[in-house]
């Protein structure tokens, strides 16, 4: 959503006889929107402006001329896209890994090449009561106006970090806990090598023990292995 929507209304009742703007100008406030004539059968009264709340852009113009309004019509829907929101139901078993002020990378099909960097700004107090899920917001300049009121968003946001952390293809893991393994080759044999798995993430597992950085993992055929084997490694792109 944009930083600030707000619907424009008349301060009088009558017929809409002129259009200040159209959809997609920019506006500042108390620049004039359209013109209402308040005239009644027997009484003249000089026309009424309806002008804009705040700087923005006029989103929709939602009379036509001619149209009769009153002070409860809405005229237009003007916004400020300096700024934009996005609002995420976030389960609440992740709730204790946020916080206000993380970093949070965010990506729409428009600009599927893009990563916009927003900021979590708000944490709801409460927690929906059917859904079980927590109201988070975040904040993203938006100063060329990309991003748009109504889009649909994906969010990443990194809750924890593991420097050097020693990853393989979750291909390679077989058993399950606390008893997994992964097949190492040395000297064109195949070692069994007992593992602790840690963070998953897409494809990889993070092993926390039973491997050291440069060791290399069987990830296909390992069902037909076994301790001491010989093998032949067919590397990709060799």
């Amino acid at each position: 959503k944009a930083q600030e929507e707000i619907q424009v209304f008349p301060r009088v009742t009558g017929k809409l006889i002129e259009k200040g703007t159209q959809e997609g100008d920019r506006v500042a406030r108390g620049d004039v929107i359209a013109w209402i004539d308040r005239d009644e059968v027997g009484l003249t009264f000089e026309r009424s402006a309806v002008e804009s709340p705040l700087d923005g852009i006029v989103a929709r113009v939602l009379v036509d001329t001619g149209a009769n309004v009153s002070a409860q019509t809405p005229v237009a829907l003007v916004v400020d896209m300096e700024k934009v929101k996005v609002f995420l139901d976030v389960p609440e078993k992740y709730l204790p890994s946020l916080s206000k002020g993380m970093a949070a990378a965010v990506s729409v099909e428009a600009y599927p090449e893009e990563v916009f960097t927003g900021t979590i700004v708000r944490i709801s107090p409460i927690v929906d009561i059917a859904t079980r899920t927590c109201q988070v917001e975040i904040g993203i300049d938006n100063k060329e106006h990309k991003l748009r009121s109504g889009m649909y968003a994906k969010v990443k946001v990194v809750t924890r970090e593991y420097k050097d952390a020693l990853v393989v293809l979750k291909e390679a893991v077989l058993g399950k806990e606390p008893q997994q393994y992964v097949y190492v080759v040395r000297e064109g044999k195949a070692y069994v090598r007992d593992v602790v798995v840690g963070v998953r993430q897409g494809p990889y597992l993070q092993i926390t023990r039973g491997l050291v950085e440069g060791d290399r993992v069987v990830i296909m055929g390992q069902q037909r292995l076994r301790e001491g084997v010989a093998v032949f490694v067919e590397e990709n792109g060799a």
